[in-house]
């Protein structure tokens, strides 16, 4: 028998699936699963770079939904490859195999966010919507895949300042993950480097750039008198 996720409840089983085939529209680095006490967080990255000099931000979409209270687990599988148990409504089946994306190599901090803003979601839905003309409008026809993830870097990665300064990718991710529904105010939050955009639907996180570059010179040896 493969192995299986125990969720809380029919309704958490369905809601997982929805999450995983919306990811696996956008990505196919797989979606993160993590349980414990209770609780199912599952991952993806719908924007994230692929290789060195590969400008794309990455950007995780995040949502939280009820399991077995004796589940315990963390790993990154094929967003397809999530399937219903044939014998169990409130149960999932896992592949064979797990993934090891570089997006799951760093993750946002679960405590000490902050309340710094707030974003209306119809604008969050209106910056994504742009950007998907922005990016089709500009590939060039019968581009090659480095020129089309050139421009989706530019546009998805470009800071906007309605959106206090967040990367237009966190829209994307927020609409491309359904988490746009209806008249809602996304609160805005952060923790360190990392930003997140918190819907009744789900959350996006990104990390902001660090700081990178040479320190000050300082003098050695005698100084002058």
């Amino acid at each position: 028998m493969p192995a299986r996720l125990l969720l809380a409840d029919p309704e958490s089983a369905s809601d997982a699936l929805t999450f995983a085939s919306r990811a696996d529209r956008f990505t196919d680095e797989g979606v993160r699963l993590q349980a414990t006490s209770g609780v199912l967080l599952m991952t993806a990255a719908p924007l994230a770079p692929r290789g060195f000099g590969d400008g794309t931000p990455t950007v995780l979409a995040m949502r939280a939904m009820g399991a077995d209270p004796e589940l315990v687990c963390d790993l990154v599988i094929e967003a397809s490859a999530l399937a219903p148990a044939p014998d169990d409504a409130s149960a999932l089946s896992l592949p064979e195999t797990a993934l090891a994306p570089a997006w799951a190599g760093v993750a946002p901090p679960r405590s000490g966010w902050t309340d710094v803003d707030a974003i209306d979601a119809s604008l969050l839905a209106t910056k994504a919507q742009g950007g998907i003309a922005r990016v089709a409008e500009t590939v060039p026809t019968d581009a090659g895949e480095d020129v089309v993830r050139a421009v989706r870097a530019a546009v998805w990665g470009a800071p906007d300042p309605d959106l206090g300064g967040l990367p237009v990718g966190v829209a994307f991710a927020a609409w491309a993950m359904g988490f746009i529904s209806g008249a809602e105010s996304a609160r805005v939050l952060t923790s360190g480097p990392w930003s997140r955009v918190s819907l009744e639907r789900g959350h996006v996180v990104v990390r902001r750039p660090v700081a990178v570059g040479l320190t000050p010179v300082r003098r050695t040896g005698a100084s002058d008198r």
